[in-house]
């Protein structure tokens, strides 16, 4: 995970300009949304795209892979089921990873649209990437996760409604369960293998400490 040049590069850029007017529409989600429109705080390896109130993706996954390829692009199709889709995206220089996903629960918060060359994009909202990022946290080890809820409690998200929230997206969720899920992340063998300064790894430890002793205290009967 690069901390230089930071948001989209040109090829995930172009991906989403190609695939702008696709119907039914896409929210943008995940690392793109939030690095390449909300906070630019950082790269991302791979582009999410949901379809929100749909059970299966049917033939979006084919669809979007031959508009792509009519659009000149190399497109490899690495994972393909009901409601899951993986596409390798290349321009004979670079590519990227193009995530696909058919999910039947609706939007916390409306999406924003966001305006990338010349078309207009559903891009999720700060408090819906929030709400996401917690449940990622508590469902797998990753520490852009924890990079990436710093830096939206940093921009003035709510965490509060977050928690709040978090339990309509994963229903095992609860503040208690996500500080067994920090207290348990290896946040100096995560952030070396991927090349995170010393500095850096301190920061995120301490904003560890931080959040845990918040959610503890979220979590007293009570509170």
């Amino acid at each position: 995970m690069s901390l230089g040049n930071v948001g989209l590069d040109t090829l995930q850029r172009r991906i989403l300009e190609a695939l702008a007017d696709f119907e039914p529409r896409w929210t943008l989600v995940g690392g793109g949304a939030l690095a390449g429109f909300h906070l630019h705080h950082r790269t991302t390896r791979d582009l999410d795209l949901f379809w929100r109130g749909l059970d299966a993706l049917g033939r979006i996954g084919s669809e979007c892979a031959q508009r792509l390829r009519g659009r000149g692009f190399e497109v490899a199709t690495l994972q393909n089921g009901l409601t899951f889709s993986r596409l390798k995206v290349g321009d004979g220089l670079t590519a990227t990873v193009l995530d696909l996903v058919a999910d039947p629960s609706a939007a916390i918060e409306l999406p924003e649209p966001f305006t990338i060359g010349t078309v207009t994009i559903n891009v999720s909202s700060i408090h819906d990437l929030l709400v996401d990022k917690l449940c990622a946290l508590l469902s797998r080890a990753e520490i852009r996760d924890l990079v990436d809820v710093r830096a939206l409690m940093a921009a003035g998200a709510d965490l509060d409604r977050a928690l709040a929230d978090a339990p309509l997206r994963d229903a095992g969720f609860s503040p208690l369960t996500l500080t067994w899920g920090l207290q348990g992340l290896s946040i100096e063998s995560l952030a070396r293998s991927e090349g995170l300064p010393n500095d850096e790894i301190a920061s995120l430890a301490s904003f560890r400490t931080d959040l845990v002793a918040r959610l503890a205290r979220k979590s007293r009967p009570g509170t």
